[in-house]
């Protein structure tokens, strides 16, 4: 497979990124972001794409290319929903867009979250825009896309979150999450869980367009098994 990974520096990213790179099915890997990554790897090959609402420029590289995992995101605090909108669903469209006429075949995966209002009326506003992220995608002409909604993200194989208050928030319940995980399996996911299942999806695909926390260990299960 030749796969696509948006947000590889963010921590969802660099698990997926991790797992795409040992997977001995995948033999390139295309990273689209703002900013290098600052790694090499002889898989790895990287677009620099400063305006992520713009592919005018570069859309001949974006053909050829069997899934796309979108691992971008922000949190909502301190945006109004006009803004939130235009980080979570404008430029996440305007990606989606751009690939789906190059690669009738592709499997698109986004990373959205346990919450996610489906109706897009609730009262929780990133929740409603994640909705309609999650909705407005699946109407696209992929092969087939699939909406992640994980909810709590355990860290694994020393990667952490470029955000600041993130990396703070996991200093001091990192430690819990393991313990916790062992008590709530079905609540808890790892980045390399993410990334396995994310293949899996992208090799087989899955029985239902939404994958909840219990569908995400169970994908990475198979996903283990199921590797070339």
């Amino acid at each position: 497979m030749k796969v696509i990974v948006y947000g590889a520096s963010g921590m969802v990213g660099q698990g997926v990124l991790r797992e795409c790179l040992a997977a001995t099915d995948v033999e390139e890997v295309l990273s689209i972001g703002r900013s290098p990554l600052g790694q090499a790897h002889p898989k790895l090959r990287e677009l620099v794409q400063p305006d992520l609402y713009d592919y005018s420029e570069t859309a001949a590289r974006l053909a050829g290319y069997d899934a796309c995992f979108f691992c971008l995101g922000v949190s909502a605090a301190g945006l109004d929903e006009a803004a939130y909108t235009r980080i979570t669903h404008d430029l996440t469209l305007a990606a989606a867009e751009a690939l789906a006429p190059r690669n009738p075949q592709m499997v698109f995966t986004y990373v959205s979250g346990t919450g996610t209002d489906s109706s897009e009326r609730g009262g929780v506003m990133w929740a409603r825009v994640k909705g309609r992220t999650e909705n407005d995608l699946l109407k696209l002409p992929f092969k087939a896309a699939y909406m992640f909604r994980p909810g709590a993200i355990r860290a694994l194989d020393g990667i952490r979150s470029k955000t600041p208050a993130y990396r703070w928030a996991y200093l001091f319940v990192g430690p819990l999450l393991a313990p916790l995980q062992r008590l709530f399996p079905t609540r808890i996911v790892t980045t390399r869980e993410m990334g396995l299942a994310m293949l899996e999806v992208a090799r087989h695909g899955a029985d239902r367009r939404i994958i909840e926390p219990p569908d995400i260990h169970a994908l990475a299960r198979t996903g283990v098994t199921s590797a070339p």
